[in-house]
Order: structure tokens, then C-alpha cells, then sequence
């Protein structure tokens, strides 16, 4: 019998997690869902994208165990921010399908071009949930080492894009850029892989020019 409730919540996350796809894509939003460790510089990432595109209107879903710390500096962009706190219902470390489209309906998506839900800091659990995005992002800090990718791969394989953050340290670890991203393409031979600096900036046209074009899902 708990197997059977187990494989019906399942199935519930995966059908609202393909109807929300669906749904974002039909009002013309891009929608990321972004993975990472605590402290890699989501947050920093999200900020800056929304200071660099004034043209286009964002949206993002914060998910934490406790605190709303990230969702107050989105908010003082004007940003159009949902909190999603786990810890009063058990402190999960993921967000499911059903939490977001809960946070989705609440905050009126009309009229977004690019919605963020920026996942709890962890490279294991969100990992296991589709959350219905159109795009899965992992995000690396350099100063996470270069095995991280193949110590939690299952972020990296359920994902289309990697964020390798923080480049700007590289001259001060040793750590090597070649190395992590041969690592990640032991994984997942075909993910796309941009490198950057949101302190600095190198790198950020690229990730911005990814946006730019994942808007037309063509």
C-alpha cells in the first residue's frame, strides 16, 4: 500500500510538473529551474541578470528551509518574488512540482518573460524532482573543487546548462577550469557550459546571450 501512495504522489509531481512546461511556454515565459550547493552565488547570478536585461520582466520563486533573506534582495530590484519556506511542513531540501505551481498561480506570471525558481541549496535532492522547467541549471562555484561533478552527478545529468560561478577566484585556488569542466562532460557529454564572474562580469554575455535566445523556444 505505501508503495502505491508513493508511485501516485510521483505520478501527481510529474503530470503537474509537464503541465506547468507547458503552460509557461504557451504565455511565452522562460522558465529555470537553478540547482546548486548553499553559497555558490545563485542569488549573486539572478541579480545580476535582472540588472542586465531592463528589457525583460522577471519573476522568481525562492525556495528555503527557513528565512526569506534571498527573496528581500530580489525584492528591492522589483522583482516580482513567491517565498517558498519547507521548514513549517517537515524542512525539505527540494521543492516539488506542486509548491511551485501553488507559488505560480499566487503570483501572477502575466506578462513575465523569465521566471527563476531558485531551488534549495543542496546537489542531491532537487536533482530527483522535475519541477517542470524548461531548463535545468546547475551552478558551480570553482571553489567547490573540480570532483564535485562526479561526487553528485545526478545534478548535472538532469540538467541542460552549468553555471561554473565565480571564476574571478581561479588565480587564488588550485583549481583548474579545464579539469571541472572535463569532469562535467564525463557526465553529461552534452550540457552546455558557461563559465562567469557575476562579481566581475567576464563571461556574462554569454549567459545572457543564452536567455536572450532560449526566449524564442525555437
Amino acid at each position: 500500500m505505501k508503495i502505491k501512495v508513493m508511485k501516485k504522489i510521483l505520478e501527481h509531481g510529474e503530470k503537474t510538473a509537464e503541465e506547468l512546461r507547458e503552460l509557461l511556454k504557451s504565455k511565452g515565459i522562460l522558465y529555470l529551474n537553478l540547482m546548486s550547493s548553499p553559497g555558490s552565488g545563485k542569488t549573486t547570478i539572478i541579480e545580476r541578470t535582472v540588472s542586465s536585461l531592463p528589457e525583460f520582466k522577471f519573476g522568481v520563486i525562492e525556495g528555503d528551509i527557513q528565512t526569506t533573506l534571498d527573496a528581500e534582495r530580489m525584492a528591492t530590484l522589483g522583482v516580482k518574488t513567491y517565498q517558498i519556506n519547507t521548514g513549517p511542513f517537515g524542512g525539505d531540501c527540494h521543492l516539488e512540482a506542486p509548491w511551485v505551481a501553488t507559488g505560480i498561480h499566487e503570483m501572477n506570471v502575466d506578462g513575465l518573460d523569465i521566471l527563476f525558481v531558485e531551488n534549495i541549496g543542496n546537489l542531491v535532492c532537487p536533482a530527483e524532482f522535475d519541477i517542470g522547467a524548461h531548463y535545468n541549471t546547475v551552478v558551480l562555484s570553482v571553489t567547490e573543487g573540480e570532483d564535485k561533478p562526479l561526487k553528485y552527478p545526478l545534478a548535472f545529468r538532469v540538467s541542460q546548462v552549468v553555471i561554473v560561478s565565480k571564476i574571478d577566484l581561479l588565480p587564488h585556488l588550485d583549481v583548474s577550469l579545464n579539469k571541472i569542466e572535463e569532469n562535467i562532460k564525463k557526465v553529461n557529454p552534452s550540457i552546455k557550459i558557461i563559465p562567469l564572474s557575476a562579481k566581475t562580469g567576464e563571461g556574462f554575455d554569454r549567459w545572457l546571450d543564452f536567455l536572450r535566445k532560449s526566449r524564442n523556444f525555437q
